[in-house]
């Protein structure tokens, strides 16, 4: 009898990779600000500057991924340790050179060992969903995302809640991090001997597919509304909502409710087909950051309601496009670590973008964090956060709704 699918396995790992993925964005530029004293256009270019490196880095790392396939299970366990060091690094030791020089290079490290395991794993995804049956690769990411949200959901408040039981609550984290490092590297480790679909398939094959293409343009204007408000985040309820100590709270009511719709879009797209399913998540989004334009200060139960439904659509987000994407690489490169090696760069180019344009619109605003920052500043802000990911969301709407999806393409 075949071994059942590890599914809680991909969920405990994508926690681990989320782990280290969106928090960082959120936790790292405010941490080295108040630590450090480095100013936000500085790492906002360093940020900016580290994803122009991945033009190059995670194709080939994709392209690396599926050429170690035999010894895959080695490779990961040599990235989960520079994975692991690397957070160490950034938010538990001091720096011993400049600190933004310390800064880029610990983010050198944790984004070239998170993008080797997160190309590998959503490779691996593919050949496993292929073994379960009809809509494995929705189940799976089902399972994937709903874990890579709780991750999210625990780093993002992981810090502020051990302010209280640490001394050095950023060190206690990453101290934390390293843990679920071992224990994701544990449940995974037998996965990674499952046989590759096929041979390798260059970034060729997937680029010369259409709807590849496509779904490639579609995550590039999705992604890209997430950037922006989880650059902002910390910053809008700080300072636009005048509501400092709320930001880890209202964070873990976001995650948590994107992890918590993540089957329900699963089902959803079962019943309905991915596609209706994904157009109202991304019409959800619009409707909740529209109203979040209107806040001022106090607004803390409106700015709730709005994170409760801006979650429930991020959970769609997660849950169906990569399944989306997987399915369709299941039909033409089975052996996808350079399609991967796309996906991966597509989403954190965007958040680099985000950090390069927002951060230094910001201190040209005249915004200064946990400063007093006149009404121009504010309203820039609020601009930002909240009217700039509509109107991305617009486009990513208008460009998946025209992507021609059948039954075929995605089953």
């Amino acid at each position: 009898m075949a071994r059942a699918a590890p599914l809680p396995g991909y969920a405990v790992f994508a926690a681990l990779l989320a782990s280290a993925g969106l928090p960082i964005y959120i936790h790292a530029p405010k941490f080295y600000v108040d630590e450090y004293g480095v100013s936000l256009v500085a790492l906002g270019a360093v940020l900016f500057g580290l994803r122009l490196f991945d033009v190059v880095q995670d194709p080939a790392l994709g392209w690396l991924s599926e050429r170690l396939h035999r010894v895959r299970g080695l490779a990961v366990v040599g990235a989960l340790v520079l994975l692991a060091g690397s957070m160490l690094a950034l938010f538990a030791v001091a720096p011993p050179v400049a600190p933004l020089l310390w800064f880029g290079l610990t983010l050198t490290g944790l984004f070239s060992s998170f993008s080797f395991l997160t190309i590998t794993f959503y490779a691996q995804g593919v050949a496993r969903a292929g073994r379960m049956g009809e809509k494995g690769h929705v189940r799976l990411a089902a399972w994937r995302e709903t874990g890579a949200l709780l991750g999210v959901s625990l780093a993002a408040v992981a810090p502020t809640a051990l302010v209280a039981a640490a001394a050095h609550p950023f060190a206690a984290f990453a101290l934390g991090f390293c843990a679920l490092a071992v224990l994701a590297g544990a449940m995974m480790r037998r996965e990674w001997s499952l046989p590759a679909a096929s041979e390798p398939s260059g970034a060729r094959e997937v680029l010369a597919d259409p709807v590849a293409r496509r779904l490639l343009l579609v995550a590039l204007a999705n992604a890209t509304p997430v950037a922006v408000t989880s650059t902002l985040f910390l910053f809008f309820v700080e300072s636009r909502l005048a509501a400092p100590g709320w930001e880890g709270p209202l964070l873990l009511l976001f995650f948590l409710a994107a992890a918590a719709s993540a089957p329900l879009w699963g089902r959803a797209a079962q019943r309905f087909g991915e596609k209706p399913a994904l157009l109202a998540g991304m019409v959800l989004s619009i409707v909740a950051f529209g109203f979040a334009a209107m806040l001022g200060p106090g607004d803390l139960v409106p700015f709730a309601a709005i994170c409760l439904a801006s979650g429930a659509a991020l959970g769609a987000d997660m849950t169906l496009l990569p399944a989306i994407f997987a399915a369709r690489m299941a039909q033409i490169a089975p052996n996808a670590g350079q399609a991967f090696g796309l996906w991966s760069f597509v989403s954190k180019f965007t958040l680099a973008f985000a950090a390069v344009t927002l951060l230094p619109l910001l201190d040209l605003a005249g915004f200064s964090a946990g400063a007093d920052n006149p009404q121009t500043a504010l309203t820039m802000l609020s601009v930002l956060y909240a009217l700039v990911p509509c109107a991305l969301k617009l486009i990513a709407i208008a460009l998946f709704a025209a992507t021609p999806l059948t039954k075929e393409v995605y089953a």
